[in-house]
């Protein structure tokens, strides 16, 4: 990817080996929290009585509400088994979409218990959660995780990421981790689902044990492993247009990566402003033995900061992930889209596409979408495709506004590729951009299986 940006949705229409797979999780997934109920149901005896029920309701949301942020760290911890099956991109949709939820959960569950101890006690839901903060075990450490995923869920919203910085974000949201040290203790020492059941005490310390083992095997002991293995450094940066530069980074046998052109990484450069946070970046250039690119457009505080990254500095990369590469292909012709950022993942692609088959000229045609002339970085590498290979590339240069209508409507999609129905699309840009080259594929009727997109936001 070429800024600061995350895949929010891969479109395609994948293999059935791979919808198998993705149901396989979803049922894993399912069967984790059917177990969770399973714990709660054991004990339903403790119903009974003033405040019984309320009290339940909240023993439940509580325990669902860990068995969630368990699997959101889990979703994102890596794991080649969950990425192979579902995509990088997905798991990260399923990690965003649970959180709302989860956060809802924790309210749920510090009321329902207030509420039902109150009940019990005779006491107002206010008095009854003082009470329970000052006299129950581990409660302050409690009270505390509370604070801190609100403080996430506060951070995480749309509008309060807008305003911040990736790396303010970043560092916030990993405070996820320190609420869900300090809620644990609690839940062992007064949760009535553990308290007199060893059995089930062991199986939630295994759940906590399993999660927090994955994120240290894969989330820190592979990228470390692959340095050892790989040995990536930065090899030069080369400016390639207006606050666009492209990244050269070399090292040994990284065709062990199982990298492809379209695939994306996630990089994090052993220098001061980098080290902390890995971001994702698409590979701009077909993978080599010796050497990967990246190409990026300053969007932030860190891809602005690429251009002074000094060579021999060490790199760590995480990956490959994502779907939008070539094995996706259903035809031998291909129309690939590209607006800002995506010109360096379809780039790679054109030349992947271009050099591994050598087909006939004009079965790969590429559309450069750009607002003004200075944004066509890399201009000359398509050139080059074009002598070499017979690459057809149409440059889209100007605003609608000042050229009058959308050059990527349907009537100019079908003017400038008549054969468009019987092409793969590839399409990778801005989410507008992205957004309107979809809705004109399908006017067209261009087969879903044959539309293959990332889009990129924040």
């Amino acid at each position: 990817m070429a800024q600061d940006l995350a895949p929010l949705r891969t479109v395609a229409s994948p293999p059935t080996s791979a919808r198998h797979r993705g149901g396989s999780v979803r049922l894993a997934l399912l069967g984790g929290a059917l177990l969770v109920i399973g714990l709660w149901w054991q004990d339903t005896t403790t119903m009974a009585g003033p405040g019984g029920t309320v009290t339940a309701a909240g023993r439940l949301a509580g325990l669902i509400a860990t068995y969630l942020v368990l699997v959101q760290i889990l979703l994102m911890s890596r794991v080649p088994w969950f990425e192979r099956a579902v995509g990088f991109d997905r798991l990260a949709a399923w990690h965003r979409g649970l959180g709302t939820n989860t956060v809802l959960l924790i309210v749920a569950h510090v009321v329902l218990i207030s509420q039902g101890y109150g009940q019990a006690a005779h006491q107002n839901v206010v008095a009854s959660g003082w009470h329970i903060v000052f006299n129950y075990p581990d409660m302050f450490q409690a009270l505390a995780a509370v604070a801190l995923f609100g403080l996430v869920a506060w951070v995480s919203a749309r509008t309060m990421r807008a305003r911040m910085s990736y790396e303010a974000w970043y560092w916030l949201h990993l405070s996820t981790y320190v609420a869900i040290a300090l809620s644990f203790e609690h839940q062992i020492t007064t949760g009535a689902d553990f308290v007199g059941h060893s059995f089930n005490r062991l199986l939630w310390i295994a759940l906590y044990a399993g999660v927090a083992g994955s994120v240290l095997v894969f989330r820190l002991g592979t990228p470390v492993r692959a340095w050892f293995v790989h040995r990536m450094v930065v090899d030069r940066v080369v400016v390639e247009g207006p606050g666009v530069v492209s990244v050269w980074i070399r090292g040994r046998r990284l065709d062990e990566l199982g990298a492809q052109a379209g695939h994306f990484l996630l990089w994090r450069f052993v220098t001061p402003g980098h080290m902390w946070s890995a971001h994702p970046y698409s590979l701009s250039a077909t993978p080599r033995d010796r050497h990967l690119r990246i190409t990026v457009k300053a969007a932030g505080d860190h891809s602005r900061s690429l251009a002074r990254l000094h060579h021999g500095t060490p790199v760590l990369a995480e990956g490959p992930f994502g779907h939008f590469t070539g094995d996706r292909r259903e035809l031998p012709r291909t129309l690939l889209i590209a607006g800002g950022s995506g010109i360096g993942p379809v780039r790679a692609l054109a030349e992947e596409f271009l050099a591994s088959t050598r087909p006939p000229a004009g079965s790969v045609v590429l559309i450069y979408r750009a607002s003004r002339p200075a944004d066509l970085v890399l201009r000359h590498e398509l050139d080059a495709l074009t002598q070499q290979y017979g690459l057809v590339v149409h440059y889209l240069v100007g605003r609608r506004s000042d050229i009058g209508y959308d050059p990527l409507d349907a009537r100019s999609l079908a003017k400038l590729v008549p054969d468009i129905r019987g092409r793969d699309c590839y399409v990778c840009g801005p989410p507008g951009m992205t957004h309107r080259v979809l809705s004109s594929l399908s006017r067209l009727k261009v087969a879903p299986r044959q539309v293959h997109a990332e889009e990129f936001a924040l």
